[in-house]
């Protein structure tokens, strides 16, 4: 099952994202490390899952649950106001998604599972609902499975790059999809 989280689920918020981090490649796809999340406070998951919860306009985390109950994989919308900065410090041009914290366990992965693509068809489905006509997201230079997913499901490469936070000389790329 495909749906928002509720604000509640901050628990599962944090193991989902403690599980993240703790991936083969999660220095290539996240921006926090396994120790820092680890150290956060209660409150902190609790405010974090009532920011991203349904009924949320400002951003939304988005989870495929499989019928045990474990939260298979997760993807989080962030809503990006024209004239604020981005998570790089560059100013946002105009109101837009961006996609963040994609994370699929290794069980659930794979084009015959699905739950990646049905997880970014909910994300763009919820930014098109609330009146959303961009949504992009940041991929590592040299994340190229992540990147060959994301031109599958439609992202198109703008060219746009930001430098990575704490790792001089790499970079993340822009990919943007339009609404259709």
């Amino acid at each position: 099952m495909i749906r928002s989280i509720r604000s509640d689920e901050w628990a599962l918020v944090k193991e989902l994202r403690l599980a993240a981090l703790q991936d083969p490649v999660a220095h290539l796809a996240f921006l926090e490390t396994y120790e820092d999340a680890a150290s956060k406070s209660d409150a902190f998951w609790q405010e974090r899952a009532a920011g991203a919860a349904e009924g949320t306009t400002a951003r939304q985390q988005i989870v495929a649950e499989a019928e045990d109950g474990v939260w298979a994989g997760s993807v989080t919308v962030l809503v990006e106001e024209a004239g604020t900065q981005d998570p790089f410090g560059t100013a946002v041009e105009q109101s837009q998604g961006h996609l963040v914290g994609v994370f699929v366990r290794p069980e659930h992965r794979g084009s015959e599972a699905g739950v990646t693509g049905a997880l970014f068809d909910a994300a763009l489905e919820w930014s098109w609902g609330i009146g959303l006509d961009r949504v992009r997201l940041f991929v590592h230079e040299k994340n190229a499975r992540a990147e060959a997913f994301y031109r599958k499901v439609g992202f198109v490469a703008t060219g746009g790059t930001a430098p990575v936070p704490g790792a001089p000389g790499e970079l993340e790329l822009e990919y943007v999809i339009a609404r259709p």
